[in-house]
């Protein structure tokens, strides 16, 4: 019995452990910026939680209070700033056409579907504009994103809150169309 404890142990030891390139040792909760690799699981914790950047790093119950809060204003904005650029597309649209064009309808019949043409100039203020606020959206959704890959519980619940709490607040009087090109969060 006791030669199985003297030879390759290797097959008891928990899969975790198992290569140390390739996964981390480390519980949450423990120092994650000494070299080891990131948190991969949900945790929740508020010890040791580093956020977005290196010298970032809660170790409150106040800060992770505090960052939850900034995290769900975040979300918050990242909403509005969808929102506000829709309506300010709205507002600076120019040359809009109307092109009406038959299609086969049931049992044989034609019907007339209407195609809205919006044209915008490239170097108008509004475009630019556009542009500056598309830059913002995409910058604040990868870092809402990379909050979200920190896998503290806290920050996500935060997340998911504050992006649901930003659409009901701006999205109420929106039409639904469905953005094929919507950014992650």
């Amino acid at each position: 019995m006791n030669e199985s404890m003297d030879s390759d142990n290797s097959h008891d030891m928990p899969m975790a452990t198992f290569g140390h390139n390739h996964f981390s040792t480390h519980a949450p909760g423990q120092d994650h910026s000494s070299g080891g690799m990131m948190q991969m699981t949900f945790y929740f914790g508020y010890k040791n939680v580093e956020l977005l950047f290196p010298g970032l790093l809660i170790n409150s119950v106040g800060g992770m209070v505090g960052s939850c809060i900034v995290v769900f204003l975040f979300a918050i904005i990242y909403e509005g700033l969808k929102i506000g650029r829709e309506h300010l597309l709205r507002k600076s649209q120019v040359n809009v056409r109307y092109n009406s064009m038959p299609v086969p309808g049931p049992n044989g019949t034609i019907l007339m579907e209407t195609h809205k043409t919006v044209r915008q100039q490239v170097f108008s203020i509004p475009h630019v504009i556009q542009t500056g606020l598309h830059v913002i959206q995409v910058v604040l959704s990868y870092f809402l994103m990379l909050v979200f890959m920190t896998y503290n519980g806290y920050l996500c619940i935060a997340v998911a809150l504050g992006a649901g709490a930003g659409y009901f607040i701006f999205s109420w009087k929106k039409a639904v169309v469905v953005d094929i090109t919507e950014h992650c969060h």
